[in-house]
């Protein structure tokens, strides 16, 4: 047997143990080494320290601490009392106000469970007072936290830029269009379940009038010009993704203590200590992957893996759908930074030899991930929206179904219009 072969039997082997991810990779590369007698042993403390020493990591745990601060400095009530005022009245109201938020939370947070745990807290017992089912609102918030993984900044983008050598700015660039797709395809799902449901809009909300409106956000202007701040200064070039992260934490700082007077000392040393146990879990698996795909070069994986599939089609399009299926598949029982980074340093070779832009590709890699946030039995997203609601998993893997379809319109548009994901970064001058 092959040490690439002895290196996938005993993947698989510790995954179906239930083993963690970072060590289901160590153990299983470190198998292969001994077994196999192809590398160094020393390969593998060195690949690890490699794979921790990588600069624009430091971002993710900036931006999950960013996050939190703004939940706990009332930053995330502000922008959802302004979503509310646009939306508020119509027919599910409460479900589109809680896509909007999300999708102006996540260019703060850059985290799908983070973004549905900080809107949804609010929204969801806000929806079910009104009168929404508890299944449509706990849809909503798991469905709209998807937004948080492709509205810029992102961590798995982060984390796919890293790992393909691609600019994180122009990951970051690339998301925008893509990410205003998927929420207005999210809040035309809400709508329209909400009409069938006769779920109104909300009596207390008072009829839209642009002048209160204009006072609203003039009261929430800090907390609006967050997002502006984040990601102007990363686009302006007075920032990397990597500085914008500690720029993020100061203005949440300063608007939490100074404007909103909410921030106290317990509320920091929690946001410090949920960076940090975020920013752990990627690390180990972000090291161990190095090892692991130390092991898959030397084996010549990727290149097996190019020429199997181009022997089955070197249609683009074809090849992308591809793959959609197989991280269908994977997304229901990997986490998505997981599958990410076992996947990349494998797929990026066929992605380059068939001629598909990175940039093209991980959005639709990104776009994807967000299916396995809503499909059991690891959909992060469902287990954080049903702590909230108060239901079963099994129950809201049903209320999604409609927003999974919309979602994988959205991937097909994507797979077969490319300029809708590079057309930005190009102007820009982010392009490949």
């Amino acid at each position: 047997m092959s040490p690439l072969e002895t290196t996938l039997i005993g993947l698989a082997v510790m995954l179906l143990l239930g083993m963690p991810i970072y060590m289901s990779l160590i153990v299983s590369a470190v198998i292969a080494l001994v077994t196999g007698d192809i590398l160094p042993l020393s390969v593998i403390h060195n690949s690890l320290f490699e794979g921790l020493n990588i600069f624009p990591l430091l971002a993710i745990p900036c931006f999950v601490v960013a996050g939190t601060l703004m939940e706990y400095g009332n930053i995330t009530h502000q922008i959802i009392e302004v979503a509310k005022q646009l939306v508020g009245r119509v027919h599910g109201g409460l479900g589109i106000t809680t896509i909007l938020a999300c999708t102006f939370f996540a260019a703060i947070s850059g985290s799908g469970p983070g973004t549905v745990a900080a809107v949804g807290t609010l929204l969801v017992p806000a929806m079910i007072k009104s009168g929404y089912s508890k299944d449509y609102a706990a849809a909503a918030a798991s469905s709209g936290g998807t937004i948080g993984i492709l509205i810029p900044p992102s961590n798995p983008m982060i984390i796919y830029a890293i790992l393909s050598n691609t600019s994180v700015t122009a990951m970051f660039t690339a998301g925008f269009i893509p990410g205003f797709i998927v929420a207005f395809s999210m809040i035309m799902t809400a709508y329209m379940l909400a009409r069938k449901g006769s779920f109104k809009g909300e009596d207390e909300v008072a009829p839209f009038h642009l002048t209160t409106f204009l006072k609203s956000c003039g009261k929430s202007f800090f907390a609006l010009a967050t997002p502006v701040i984040i990601l102007g200064s990363i686009y302006s070039g007075y920032a990397t993704p990597v500085e914008a992260s500690v720029v993020a934490i100061v203005w949440a700082l300063f608007v939490g203590i100074c404007i909103n007077r909410t921030l106290k000392p317990v509320h920091i040393y929690r946001s410090l200590l949920e960076g940090a146990m975020t920013c752990g879990v990627i690390l180990l698996i972000v090291g161990a992957s190095s090892l692991f795909g130390k092991i898959l070069t030397f084996e010549e994986a990727p290149q097996r893996l190019t020429s199997l599939v181009l022997g089955i089609s070197e249609n683009p399009q074809m090849v992308l759908l591809m793959i959609v299926v197989v991280l269908y598949m994977l997304g229901m029982f990997m986490e998505t930074l997981s599958t990410i980074i076992i996947l990349v340093p494998v797929l990026l070779p066929v992605i380059l030899a068939l001629g598909i832009d990175p940039i093209h590709f991980g959005i639709i890699l990104v776009v994807t991930n967000n299916v396995a946030m809503l499909t059991p039995p690891l959909g992060v997203n469902l287990f954080v929206a049903s702590r909230i609601a108060g239901i079963s998993v099994e129950r809201i893997s049903v209320a999604v179904i409609p927003y999974l379809i919309a979602l994988t319109l959205c991937i097909l548009l994507f797979c077969f219009i490319p300029s809708l994901s590079t057309w930005l970064p190009e102007v820009l001058g982010y392009g490949q």
